[in-house]
């Protein structure tokens, strides 16, 4: 099972086209991220962020590039790897889908203890606010 990219050759120059019109942003990111070489009737493809390699040839005017067979099969184990994690994901989501949340009564609940609290630190506040001030004065600290 072999997957192929293509890419057209004025696509490859892309990158450094946007670089010399722009001075700035992704473009430049990108432009050093491929280098290619040149390999008898192929050209051999590097990409620096990833390590990863593939062998390119020109189709028709386009370069078509095809995944080395340790990186294609290292590829295939982590997309099967996170298929199936996503499916297991998918699966939790949609079991607990509700379950999370509190029923009538428990909310009733809270906010009968809530009120409570409220009330109680209110009045002890009110109870403040009607004690007599301290008469005595204050010292003076300059």
């Amino acid at each position: 099972m072999t997957k192929e990219i293509g890419i057209g050759l004025s696509a490859l120059f892309l990158p450094a086209a946007l670089l010399l019109a722009s001075p700035g942003g992704a473009a430049e990111q990108d432009a050093g991220r491929f280098q290619l070489e040149r390999s008898g009737d192929h050209f051999v493809r590097l990409d620096r962020q990833t390590g990863a390699m593939a062998i390119c040839q020109d189709q028709n005017g386009n370069l078509v590039c095809r995944m080395a067979a340790d990186v294609r099969t290292a590829y295939d184990d982590e997309l099967d790897r996170l298929s199936d994690r996503v499916a297991k994901l998918e699966k939790a989501v949609a079991a607990n889908k509700g379950s999370d949340l509190p029923s009538d009564a428990e909310v009733d609940r809270t906010l009968g203890i809530m009120q409570k609290f409220m009330r109680g630190f209110m009045g002890m506040a009110k109870e403040f606010q009607n004690e007599e001030p301290n008469t005595k004065p204050l010292p003076q600290k300059t």
